[in-house]
């Protein structure tokens, strides 16, 4: 079988999960190190010849990541493409599932079924209310019904901002202090926040600098991820 991937987090699954079936991905797939197959631009601008061109049996994509008249355009040539909605953890493993047994064709995968008891054995921390920036220039922040706002509440976050009707929305540093957020939580992707970008724009507040691949992607980084940011979360208050 050949697949082609426009989905960074959907590529470490397959690579890991069934090695030899990818045959292209986008030049934002940087998981697992090492992969080697044909480029094929970005999640929102991938070069549909150049994807045609790999004759792949199944092109995986997610409804938010990639555009949907490129995937028309895809479906239109005669390529079967499979699309991915991922708003929360239990739908995020579920079309993990659908990924890789039913699209893929592969035996499902141990770590997938590691990830679930990983989060199903996580106890929430007694953390601040919460604003979780994704961008500047300008500022968005995870507002409603997200992937990376329900691994957070999971772990003990209430995010000030998922009440709001936006699924990101753009607010200001103000905004957000008018909010009572009392923690910011600033991931390195997909915009990169560092220890000397981001925090300084939020004073007073304690600031955890989190992996943006362990709560944004949906993938074989699941296993750790309830460590990863839980660590991160508790060492930003103590």
């Amino acid at each position: 079988m050949r697949v082609v991937s426009l989905v960074p987090s959907l590529t470490e699954a397959i690579a890991v999960t069934a090695p030899g079936l990818l045959v292209g991905a986008t030049d934002w797939c940087t998981h697992p190190a090492g992969l080697d197959v044909v480029r094929i631009g970005g999640t929102k601008n991938p070069d549909l010849d150049a994807v045609m061109g790999l004759r792949p049996d199944l092109v995986v994509a997610n409804e938010e990541e990639n555009r949907a008249r490129d995937l028309d355009l895809l479906r239109t040539a005669g390529l079967a493409v499979l699309v991915t909605e991922v708003r929360g953890l239990e739908q995020g493993l579920r079309e993990l599932h659908r990924v890789l047994v039913d699209g893929c064709g592969a035996a499902r995968p141990r770590w997938l079924d590691e990830a679930e008891r990983a989060w199903a054995a996580v106890v929430p921390h007694e953390l601040p209310d919460a604003v979780v920036p994704v961008w500047r220039r300008p500022w968005m922040v995870l507002g409603r019904d997200t992937f990376a706002g329900d691994l957070l509440a999971r772990l003990g976050v209430r995010n000030v901002c998922a009440g709001h009707p936006d699924r990101y929305p753009r607010v200001t540093p103000d905004d957000v202090r008018s909010r009572g957020a009392g923690l910011v939580v600033l991931p390195d992707e997909p915009y990169r926040f560092t220890a000397d970008d981001g925090p300084e724009s939020f004073p007073g507040l304690p600031a955890a600098l989190v992996s943006g691949r362990s709560l944004t992607w949906y993938g074989p980084s699941l296993v750790t991820a309830p460590r990863v940011l839980g660590a991160a979360l508790r060492a930003a208050i103590r």
